[in-house]
């Protein structure tokens, strides 16, 4: 598959769609932060098209793209897996919940005092931010979002955070300077696992 505007915006609303299957099918409140992240990603994809219409570059599109991708699924995963995590595991969870905080705040920071630009590169787009110490920060990203997954106490979200720790991976090795955007696209075709765990628990008043 390349990416592009057309693809892009597809994917996104493919996404979104299921995104929205996956809150309607959720049985505990608690669940629902978690059930909403493929909704979260698919309007992502559909806000990257834009990007790609734009011809990149540092435009309001780009800048919600960002926020999207770095400060926000920092905090948002961490805090939806301990929302909907088993009590044994939610201890073990503040330490993703921790490092997603600090790294929220830090690429918070970021965007409001530097410039983020997007460039188109082939049939992929990179995005470049001059971040203090990058390595921390992917560091705590990582650990942040696919720490939790795989912490969760929860096979299906355990072998989610397997699966996109392996697109982590190939992404890097393939695409090291469009990184940012492939991992978050391939992350958001893989969150359609949550279309099937949303829905796994009985209904009830003793489970909310």
């Amino acid at each position: 598959m390349c990416w592009s505007a057309t693809a892009d915006l597809v994917a996104g609303t493919v996404v979104a769609g299921i995104g929205a299957a996956c809150v309607a099918r959720t049985r505990r409140a608690r669940d629902l932060p978690l059930a909403a992240l493929p909704l979260l990603l698919g309007a992502h994809q559909i806000i990257e098209s834009a990007v790609w219409r734009a011809d990149g570059g540092d435009g309001p599109a780009t800048m919600a793209w960002a926020v999207i991708a770095l400060p926000l699924l920092a905090l948002w995963v961490p805090l939806g897996v301990l929302c909907a995590a088993p009590p044994h595991a939610r201890l073990r969870l503040a330490v993703p919940l921790a490092a997603g905080a600090a790294t929220c705040a830090a690429l918070a920071y970021s965007l409001a005092t530097r410039p983020v630009t997007a460039q188109i590169r082939g049939h992929t787009l990179g995005y470049v931010l001059d971040l203090p110490r990058p390595q921390l920060l992917v560091a705590g990203y990582l650990l942040a979002t696919v720490g939790s997954l795989l912490l969760s106490g929860d096979r299906r979200l355990v072998w989610l955070g397997v699966v996109v720790a392996g697109g982590a991976a190939v992404c890097a090795a393939l695409w090291r300077l469009e990184f940012i955007s492939t991992w978050c696209a391939f992350a958001a075709v893989c969150s359609v696992v949550l279309l099937g765990w949303s829905g796994r628990r009985p209904a009830g008043p003793a489970r909310i």
